[in-house]
Order: C-alpha cells, then structure tokens, then sequence
C-alpha cells in the first residue's frame, strides 16, 4: 500500500515539472517575438513620423500681409524687368509673396503722353472693372533721359482729368493719379528708381512729393531711402545691370522687400 502510494506521488511531481518547464518554454518564445515586434514597429513610426515632420517643416508657407492682394503695376522697363528676362519685383511678389499682380510695362515708354504705348493711353485700355487693392505706377527715367518737359501742378482744387496737360510729366502723373482713383478706386503709389547721375529725374522725384501734398498718394522712394544709398559697391555690382536696371539678384533681394513694406502699410 505505501509502495502505491509512493508510486502515485512521484508520477504527479514527474506530470508538474513536465508541464511547468513547457510553460516556460512557451512563454520565453512568446516574450521574445513579442519584443522584436514592439522593437521593429516603434523604430519603423519613429521614422516615419520625423520624415513628415521634416517635411511639415520644409513645405510650411509664411503667410504674409499681402499675401492673396491684386495690384496693378504700370511702368516701362524697370517695371517689365528687360535686364532680367521679363521678371521683376511684381513677379517676386506673385511668386514669393502670393500675390495677384498685373504688369502693364512697356520698355522705352514714357509717362507724357506721346502715343498709344505711353503709360496714359496703356493705362485707359486696363480692364475698368478689375478689383484691385493698389495701382502702382513707375516713374520712368524715359522721361528725364528724353527730356520731356516737366509742366506744373495744377491748383489744389482742380481734380478733373480734362484739365491735366498730358504731354508734359507733372501733368501725366495728376491724370495718371486722378483716372486710376476715380476707376478703381484704390491707393494709388508711385515708385521711383535708386539713384543715379540725372539731375532731371532728381527734379522728378522732388516734384513727386508736391504731388503727395495734393493727392494723398504713396511714394516708394528708392532714390531717397538711406539704406538703399548704402549698399557696398559690390553688392551694388551684384544687384544691378546698369545704373537704372535692376537684376533678378537685384529685384529679388534689393527691391521687393521694400514695395512688400510699402504695400503692407495699405491692409
């Protein structure tokens, strides 16, 4: 009876270990490919996600006061961009500022009216019925260097476009002024170009400001404007094709900030 008894007892311990062991056996494999799992995927999102972050970061787009605005730019070549295949600062600030920009430019024309490419008469064919939040007009050195004659500034009551003498430059730029807010009804800003030896187009710039006096309009003043007149020779030489003709390095870097300055003042 003991012997049985003993017999029956030690089969049960053999049965515990046999199943205990297997457990464990079972349960280390299961632990271990549970680990690699956890290891890989963890590593795998770890990437993935830093890659969409990096990207967030590449492709975010800053948003600028004028982004979505419409302005009208009216000038010659400094406006077309002749010294840098066609594009200028209007085209930076389409490209880089994500505005709506219409360039009416022609180079070699003039503000006084002397034929159908002269800033008045290109001007009179712009759409009438176009939203725009700035009209924007060069003060073109064409005028100085053909010698067109400068005209008067017409009494500060006198705002009709019938009274303006448009072939002189003084009387260009009040109809210029007068149609484009009477048309479209938005500021109006004239810019001028960096400095260079023309006493004519000195005198130009000089007069423009009688004409803020009257009009209220803006002026972009690049001749004036004292950080313009401090740039090195060499970023100069960079910057510009000749004394009057900006580059793409020149618009890009140079120019356009300080219209996107301007026009931002106009929210």
């Amino acid at each position: 009876m003991k012997k049985m008894i003993l017999a029956v007892l030690l089969l049960a311990v053999l049965t515990l270990c046999i199943v205990s062991c297997g457990s464990g056996t079972d349960t280390t494999a299961d632990i271990t490919t549970s680990e690699e799992d956890i290891m890989t995927t963890p590593n795998e999102t770890t990437v993935a996600i830093t890659e969409i972050t990096t990207a967030a970061i590449t492709t975010e787009e800053k948003i600028y006061p004028i982004e979505g605005k419409t302005f009208v730019f009216l000038g010659s070549s400094v406006t077309y961009g002749s010294a840098s295949g066609g594009y200028s600062f209007a085209d930076v600030l389409k490209d880089q500022y994500k505005c709506r920009v219409y360039k009416f430019a022609v180079s070699g024309t003039t503000l006084v009216d002397n034929g159908d490419q002269s800033y008045v008469q290109r001007m009179q064919k712009i759409y009438k019925n176009l939203k725009a939040d700035h009209f924007i007009v060069q003060l073109s050195t064409n005028d100085a260097s053909q010698g067109k004659p400068m005209g008067r500034i017409t009494a500060d009551d006198v705002k009709n476009l019938e009274a303006f003498d448009t072939t002189t430059i003084l009387g260009a730029i009040e109809y210029i002024v007068c149609y484009a807010q009477e048309t479209w009804g938005c500021p109006v800003s004239f810019y001028t170009g960096t400095k260079y030896d023309s006493t004519q187009y000195k005198r130009m710039v000089d007069m423009l400001y009688k004409i803020q006096e009257k009009w209220g309009i803006g002026i972009i003043d690049l001749w004036n404007d004292a950080d313009m007149n401090a740039v090195s020779q060499q970023d100069y030489a960079r910057y510009m094709s000749d004394p009057i003709h900006p580059n793409r390095t020149g618009y890009e870097e140079w120019w356009t900030p300080k219209f996107a300055e301007h026009l931002q003042k106009y929210e």
